[in-house]
Formats: structure tokens, C-alpha cells, sequence
């Protein structure tokens, strides 16, 4: 009894030992086990990453790819964009360079009409100056000189009155008709007519030629009858 006893308990100190390298073997491998299970999480992790920038790598160089394509098949129009650009460039810079030009002629020109204009009426002032200064041979010269210098001018109609009445000044009056008729020949639209035409008709009265001086003043009154030289006319023919 007693040994049978005692083989009991030798098995079960060897079975409770057995039970205890059990638990001891299964808990390393469940330690093992787990940490296995980390690395492979830990691997299926990194392999994800791997495939995730694996991927964007492949769409980029896709990317690369096609705008290198694109950029190839856009050089041609890129050139020639750069070409009309640089053809409207230049032509801008000539537009302007030709624009600058022509206002420099433009103002030299009006520069130029506007001394010309200062010359031409300092000279028919200076002729005025003499025969106001009584003067007539000297203003006879100088608006003479006007004439032939500027012979299209506006004021050489009113020069060649100025002569006239430098003449009829002097009482020289076939002188002074001669003058006035030249500008009823020679400046038909100038200003000074209806008053040559009535210095005309005067001057026959100084010559003491009443019929000619009527019909003189008479065509001044008929050919411009509102004229202030046409009034003077009539108040002069209600006396004959």
C-alpha cells in the first residue's frame, strides 16, 4: 500500500513537473508566437508603404512621361508663338520709333510755319509802321517788298491796298487807281475790294471825273451792297 502510494505520488510530482514544462513550453510559444505576429503586421505594414510609393513612383513617371510627350508636340507652336511675338515686338518698336518721327517732323514743321508767320507779319507791320508815319515812299517800297516775298499771303491783298492809299495819300490819284484796280485784278476774294472800289471812285473826284466816279462807287454799292465801303458810297453819290 505504502508503495503503491508512493508511485502515485512519484507520478504525480512527474505529471504536475510535465504540466508545469507545458505551460512554461506553451507560454514561449505564445510569446513566440506573438512576436512573430508583430513582425509579420509589422512586415504587412511596411509592404503596404513599399506598394503605396511604389505606385505614386509609377504615376509620377507616368506623369513625367506624358508632359514630356506634351511638351514635345508643343515645342513647334511654342516656337512659332515666340516668333510672332518678337515679329509684333519689333514691329511695335518701329510703329513707335516711326510715331516719334513723325511728331518730330510735325513739330519742326509747325515750329518752322509759326516763325515763318511771326517774320511775315513783323514785315507788313514795319510797311504799316511807315505809311502811318507818313512815310508813303518808304511803305510803297516795303509793302511792295511784302508782296514779292509772300505773294500768297492773306495780307498781300491789303499790302497792295496800302499802296494805293499811300498814293491817294499823295494825291497822286492815276497812281493810286492803278493800285487799287491791281487789287480788284489780282485779289478778286480779298477782303480790302469793296474798299479799293471806293477809293477808285474817290480818286476820280480828286481828278475832278464825276462819271467816272459815279459808275465807280455805283458798282461798289451794286456789287456789295451791305459792305460799310458801300455806305460811304451812297452817302457820296446822294451829292452828285
Amino acid at each position: 500500500m505504502l508503495l503503491k502510494n508512493g508511485f502515485l505520488a512519484v507520478a504525480l510530482v512527474l505529471t504536475l513537473s510535465g504540466c508545469a514544462n507545458n505551460d512554461a513550453v506553451m507560454k514561449k510559444q505564445m510569446e513566440i508566437n506573438i512576436r512573430l505576429e508583430q513582425m509579420v503586421q509589422g512586415n504587412n505594414a511596411v509592404n503596404a508603404q513599399l506598394a503605396e510609393l511604389t505606385r505614386e513612383l509609377n504615376d509620377l513617371q507616368a506623369q513625367v512621361k506624358t508632359n514630356s510627350s506634351n511638351l514635345e508636340e508643343m515645342k513647334p507652336a511654342i516656337g512659332k508663338l515666340r516668333n510672332e511675338l518678337d515679329s509684333i515686338s519689333r514691329k511695335k518698336s518701329l510703329e513707335e520709333s516711326s510715331s516719334t518721327v513723325e511728331r518730330i517732323e510735325v513739330v519742326n514743321k509747325e515750329s518752322s510755319r509759326v516763325n515763318k508767320d511771326k517774320i511775315m507779319q513783323d514785315e507788313y507791320m514795319k510797311a504799316f509802321g511807315l505809311f502811318s508815319g507818313d512815310n508813303y515812299p518808304g511803305a510803297v517800297e516795303a509793302f511792295g517788298s511784302f508782296i514779292k516775298r509772300y505773294p500768297d499771303s492773306e495780307y498781300a491783298g491789303n499790302a497792295q491796298y496800302w499802296i494805293g492809299e499811300c498814293h491817294y495819300s499823295r494825291q497822286d490819284f492815276p497812281k493810286a487807281i492803278t493800285a487799287f484796280n491791281r487789287v480788284l485784278n489780282v485779289y478778286p476774294k480779298g477782303k480790302k475790294v469793296p474798299d479799293a472800289m471806293l477809293k477808285i471812285g474817290f480818286s476820280y473826284i480828286g481828278m475832278n471825273d464825276q462819271a467816272k466816279a459815279k459808275v465807280a462807287l455805283q458798282n461798289l454799292v451794286d456789287k456789295y451792297p451791305n459792305s460799310q465801303a458801300a455806305i460811304k458810297a451812297k452817302e457820296r453819290l446822294s451829292h452828285f
